[in-house]
């Protein structure tokens, strides 16, 4: 029995170092080989969408905030055990005792052995986590741009044009806001349901967007997100689009489709918050579209204020009362929640934007704008086609 026990640890020291080095390799192909992200993006990640996505997707809530919990319950256990062994090691006395176990000790493993077997299990839980990482989302990040698939330019525009977008939105906001505004809590089953319609409508115009989505899902305990400052977030390790259920209505709308634009392989956060914007006026639903137009004003106007804030401010004025409105609740309830914590928060997304070839970090969601504008000469030049 104890030599079966032994191999049986051996295998999973094994299986832990086997999935760290797959992990290694899949890094290292999708940093060094070009076009392998773009080919892996293409021709596997969509499979292991259609797979996992389908099962994750038949559990009503999100399967990867349970999953966090259990991993934080397994390792209060196992750090409790750690100290059951330091403890029981200093009342046997001796050095040899402490680390080994000894005599007197009733089965009770010393703490070397205790450290060991925690080590081999969470050596394959890393391992595993790691590998999962990798394949559902970190080779996407060396893949071809949204933009690139898109035919979206980045090019250089104009101060007018910039206007003319942002005269363009604040007329779409006001009227959509007429019938728009609606409660994320009266309204939860359908708005998940036409974020994926929503998805599916985009795709209708940018093929890359069309197939199959899974429903988004709301985490249960939405303020380990606020007090992240964190709209939502896409787990790869269960293939989910998860968002916060307690952040302002208007926001819910434009931050499902976000999420959900990963599952298509587009991980950078600026080209999320288009698609985002794209797939929300896509919509047949007011709430959604009133959901895009206004996020699109927020970033495009933000944009303006920077080279022209009489003209902003001329703008802003423009906006009707429910918007405005809306937009002093988002603020006062993001506000609620600034800390040391979220400052952490955002200085971790920082580091993890650019780890993953993000090079502007969370500055990169600025570009958001330009997709925006180079959309809006796309359309208007439609006509001449």
């Amino acid at each position: 029995m104890k030599k079966n026990k032994r191999y049986g640890s051996q295998y999973l020291v094994a299986a832990g170092i086997s999935l760290l080095l797959l992990t290694a390799v899949f890094q290292l192909s999708a940093r060094t080989l070009p076009g392998f992200g773009t080919w892996y993006a293409h021709h596997i990640y969509p499979w292991i969408v259609e797979g996992v996505g389908r099962v994750t997707g038949l559990f009503p809530f999100s399967v990867v905030e349970l999953g966090l919990y259990g991993l934080i319950l397994l390792l209060v256990l196992d750090v409790r055990r750690l100290i059951v062994a330091v403890v029981h090691a200093f009342r046997r006395r001796t050095a040899a005792e402490m680390l080994l176990g000894g005599p007197g000790t009733a089965g009770r493993p010393g703490t070397a052995k205790a450290l060991t077997v925690i080590g081999r299990r969470w050596l394959l839980i890393v391992g595993t986590l790691l590998l999962l990482y990798t394949v559902n989302c970190g080779i996407n990040y060396y893949a071809s741009s949204f933009s690139s698939y898109a035919g979206l330019e980045d090019g250089t525009y104009t101060v007018e044009e910039l206007d003319a977008l942002c005269s363009d939105l604040v007329e779409l906001v006001n009227e959509s806001a007429k019938t728009g505004r609606q409660v994320y809590r009266e309204n939860r089953s359908a708005w998940r349901a036409e974020a994926v319609k929503a998805m599916q409508a985009a795709g209708e115009t940018f093929s890359c967007l069309s197939g199959f989505y899974p429903k988004p899902k709301e985490v249960l305990v939405s303020q380990i997100l606020s007090v992240q400052q964190l709209c939502g977030i896409y787990s790869p390790f269960t293939i989910e689009a998860n968002f916060n259920g307690d952040m302002p209505d208007y926001n819910v709308p434009h931050t499902l489709c976000h999420e959900l634009s990963h599952l298509k392989g587009f991980m950078r956060e600026d080209e999320a918050n288009f698609i985002g914007y794209l797939a929300c006026i896509s919509s047949e639903k007011e709430a959604f579209r009133y959901s895009g137009y206004l996020t699109g004003w927020v970033y495009a106007g933000n944009a303006l204020a920077r080279v022209d804030m009489s003209r902003y401010i001329e703008l802003t004025n423009q906006l009707c009362g429910e918007a405005r409105q809306d937009l002093d609740e988002n603020s006062d309830f993001w506000n609620r929640y600034e800390s040391k914590v979220s400052e952490a928060a955002t200085q971790m997304n920082d580091t993890y934007l650019k780890m993953n070839s993000q090079t502007e970090g969370v500055k990169s969601y600025g570009r958001m704008v330009d997709l925006m504008l180079s959309y809006r000469r796309m359309q208007q030049q439609e006509p001449e086609r």
